[in-house]
């Protein structure tokens, strides 16, 4: 991947093609108000190019399509694009069930992935996006948020696509932080998230009881909350409170 690609991520549930004008429109116009031209552009999984369509004469964007039938459609319907189709697997090419992983993978390089403009499943992008004290607050809002801003931007309704999926879409960007070190353990820090929200219903004081060693730092306020109450620096500042 090249340094500072942006990773642009448009791989919908199965065999169901974009084929919506306007947000196609939109899509592109959120890339080009986003991300600066001289940045390399990722599209991931583009199926039957759809969106490559409107970006492959970019200089500086590039495909990764899995499946070899689509890489040679692609390359035969824009010979530009030679040299520039990776015939690879990004984790599948982005279909909804593993959109977290894809998400964690770009948290791994995050140093090259300044710009994420993403379709996923409308649920998927309103947690990502979420903010503390709402229901779909949780894991993947903290640990993307604690790195990037995650803003939504539209919808994406089923009669988008041919045929049309079971579930609504949505187009989400992230953009990069710019300081990429947490003041914290960070390893500390995702053991911490993922022990206190696989028990949201609790108070951390009982969903992270096997890292508190002190009764003193147990009769903390914070520990009376739960964690959708917590926003990244709260998190952050009880990450240095226990690994202390």
């Amino acid at each position: 991947m090249a340094k500072h690609s942006n990773l642009k991520l448009n791989k919908s549930l199965g065999q169901h093609f974009l084929r919506d004008e306007n947000v196609l429109f939109n899509i592109v116009k959120a890339i080009d108000d986003n991300v600066e031209k001289k940045i390399p552009i990722v599209e991931v999984g583009p199926g039957a190019g759809a969106l490559t369509k409107f970006l492959h004469q970019k200089e500086n964007f590039k495909l990764v399509e899995f499946d070899t039938r689509w890489a040679a459609y692609l390359l035969k319907e824009y010979p530009s694009l030679e040299g520039r189709i990776y015939n690879e697997d990004f984790l599948g090419n982005f279909p909804y069930n593993i959109s977290s992983q894809i998400l964690f993978k770009v948290l791994e390089h995050k140093e090259i992935v300044p710009t994420v403009i993403g379709m996923f499943q409308k649920e998927v992008a309103m947690r990502i996006c979420s903010k503390p004290k709402s229901k779909a607050y949780g894991i993947l809002s903290v640990l993307i948020q604690a790195y990037y801003d995650a803003e939504y931007l539209f919808d994406v309704p089923r009669e988008s696509f041919h045929p049309a999926p079971k579930v609504m879409s949505g187009v989400l960007i992230l953009r990069r932080k710019e300081k990429l070190n947490l003041a914290c353990d960070e390893k500390f820090f995702k053991r911490l998230i993922k022990m206190a929200f696989q028990q949201r219903r609790k108070t951390l004081r009982n969903s992270l009881k096997q890292l508190i060693f002190s009764d003193d730092i147990k009769q903390l306020e914070i520990f009376n909350k739960r964690p959708e109450a917590l926003d990244v620096d709260a998190f952050i500042n009880l990450t240095n409170i226990l690994d202390n």
